[in-house]
């Protein structure tokens, strides 16, 4: 008789990007949550913005995964931050067709994480129901200051792909692809979610805006923007957990992110770095 053939699928693990398209200059005391109260002199602070690309290495050949897509370019424009690279143009210079992408995750809805979505037609779409919820349906998010957050066309490109079943409600944790897991932390927006990632050397934690900087975390020191404070500093905990178990958690607005990993080269050059490899040079 001949052999049985035994086939072994390899472990989810992904080769994870961070794509730094835009910037602005701000201040400490602008930035954090009554900055005053740490009795330190103000200062400048610089703030990047990113999106993340996952691309899976145990399934050669399937589209990259996209969290988050930054902001509409003009909406940033008259917002006073500095597109560096529109993101289109980013996924392009990245070799990603967005209408091949089939799975666009969503952190959090505040504008300058879903200015882009009309650029991913086909993409199911997994978002926080808490998060969802809030910004489609209840009037606090109305007001002046929750309303300076929210983009209403990226809303309405959600409410559409909502009609188009597109859409994945996410209510604590789940799996959004094999590796990649989900857990809403709130805090900073009603249904903010970081993501648990098995990356190609070792677990990864996007923590998008449940901290926008690592001296956030390492500190304490809550960021100016938030829903709700307690569930800022619940977060913080579970993320330092992370960390000393090992993970390389990675803060969502820290220019320091273009330093700390291994950059791309050729047509990616300056554009993103790869968030499972650190440089060889430091």
């Amino acid at each position: 008789m001949p052999a049985a053939s035994h086939t072994t699928e390899r472990p989810p693990s992904y080769r994870v990007l961070a794509v730094h398209y835009a910037e602005r200059q701000t201040t400490l005391s602008d930035a954090y949550y009554r900055w005053s109260t740490y009795g330190e002199p103000d200062g400048p602070l610089r703030l990047s913005y990113y999106f993340w690309i996952l691309e899976p290495l145990h399934a050669p050949g399937s589209p990259p995964i996209v969290l988050d897509c930054g902001f509409d370019p003009e909406r940033g424009e008259r917002m006073g931050r500095r597109c560096l690279c529109r993101p289109a143009d980013a996924l392009a210079r990245l070799g990603i067709d967005p209408a091949a992408v089939d799975l666009m995750v969503i952190s959090h809805i505040h504008w300058d994480h879903v200015g882009n979505l009309h650029l991913f037609p086909n993409a199911r779409m997994p978002v926080a129901r808490a998060e969802l919820e809030f910004w489609t349906a209840d009037p606090v998010a109305q007001r002046p200051q929750f309303a300076a957050h929210a983009d209403p066309d990226g809303i309405e490109q959600l409410r559409r792909a909502a009609a188009e079943e597109r859409v994945e409600l996410i209510e604590d944790r789940a799996d959004v692809a094999p590796g990649i897991t989900a857990v809403r932390v709130g805090g900073h927006a009603p249904g903010q979610l970081v993501f648990e990632v098995a990356g190609e050397h070792g677990p990864i934690v996007l923590a998008s805006d449940a901290i926008h900087y690592d001296d956030e975390l390492e500190r304490e020191r809550p960021f100016g923007i938030f829903n709700d404070l307690a569930d800022m500093y619940r977060g913080y905990a579970l993320l330092q957990r992370h960390a000393s178990g090992g993970a390389a958690v990675v803060p969502g607005h820290d220019p320091s992110v273009m330093n700390r990993f291994a950059p791309l080269d050729g047509d990616a050059a300056g554009l993103a770095v790869c968030l499972t490899d650190t440089r060889s040079d430091r």
